[in-house]
């Protein structure tokens, strides 16, 4: 029983974090159609970006996103709005597979450029810190990244909610034609979404980057399970990517228990396959998203 509380306290923190990452991916695909296989590699950068951060300063990597978080809205709203913005309409998702690879490939080229193939770990002081709650041993960093992702979360609710923006964004993401006919300059809107995006990214690599060891090639690592995540949820649905994140980190964390942590990360796939054969819209989309 202890042993099941603390895979369930570690599933629920996991899927958390996974909603956080998937989040970016499932409004590229919302605002723009556009699968940014490029996503997970700026995960990693932004993961690199805070331990430099931290090794040259000495600082909280957290203290980084400072910088980070309105460096990568920039960068987003550059990527969007002069290499995604002159793909064809007829052949954009295609295509964007194809520019957002070749962007991944780069970034991870020029990381392992700078900072070679070593393996980094951030070292902080609470790093080896956790407690105990109902017979379940927590890591300080790992309830830090949870929280971080229950913030820039929350963030990302109250903009698409409660700004003008955010009814812009939604309005284009449910019907983009009907969007512009009312007089929402939907090229804005899709620059500053993709920019937001990869804000989440910026958040999301922070995140990781307290309690994970990383290297130039991690992205692909992550690109498949958070591309199921936003299938199972629905694509464009935030709300249903959310859902989807913490059913399968709950999943995963107690599969680890019979099958072993590499193993348990086939749930994603299978799920997927699922997904695609019974429900191809995805369990968590269809009303949910809408009501977002």
């Amino acid at each position: 029983m202890d042993l099941f509380i603390q895979s369930l306290v570690l599933g629920i923190l996991l899927g958390g974090l996974y909603a956080l990452l998937a989040a970016g991916l499932t409004l590229y695909f919302g605002v723009m159609r556009v699968v940014m296989i490029a996503h997970s590699a700026f995960l990693i950068l932004a993961a690199y970006l805070a331990w430099w951060f931290t090794t040259n300063t000495g600082l909280d990597p957290l203290l980084s996103l400072v910088v980070t978080v309105p460096l990568f809205f920039v960068v987003g709203v550059f990527v969007q709005r002069v290499l995604i913005a002159r793909l064809k309409p007829a052949t954009l998702t295609m295509m964007s597979v194809l520019l957002t690879f070749a962007i991944a490939l780069t970034i991870e080229g020029l990381l392992g450029f700078v900072f070679s193939g070593t393996q980094r770990r951030i070292q902080l002081p609470y790093s080896g810190a956790s407690f105990e709650v109902f017979g379940a041993r927590i890591a300080v960093v790992k309830l830090i990244a949870f929280a971080l992702a229950a913030v820039a979360l929350a963030a990302l609710y109250f903009v698409l909610k409660a700004t003008r923006f955010g009814q812009s964004l939604r309005a284009t993401i449910q019907n983009s034609e009907a969007a512009a006919l009312v007089g929402i300059d939907t090229k804005k809107v899709a620059g500053y979404g993709f920019g937001i995006g990869l804000a989440t990214a910026a958040v999301g690599g922070t995140a990781l980057a307290l309690d994970a060891t990383i290297y130039p090639s991690l992205h692909w690592h992550w690109i498949g399970p958070l591309m199921a995540i936003i299938v199972v949820g629905g694509l464009g649905s935030v709300p249903g990517a959310a859902a989807a994140a913490m059913v399968l980190g709950v999943s995963q964390s107690l599969l680890q228990i019979p099958m072993g942590t590499t193993w348990a990360q086939t749930i994603f796939y299978i799920v997927l396959f699922a997904t695609l054969v019974f429900r191809p819209h995805g369990f968590f989309g269809g009303r949910l998203a809408q009501r977002f």
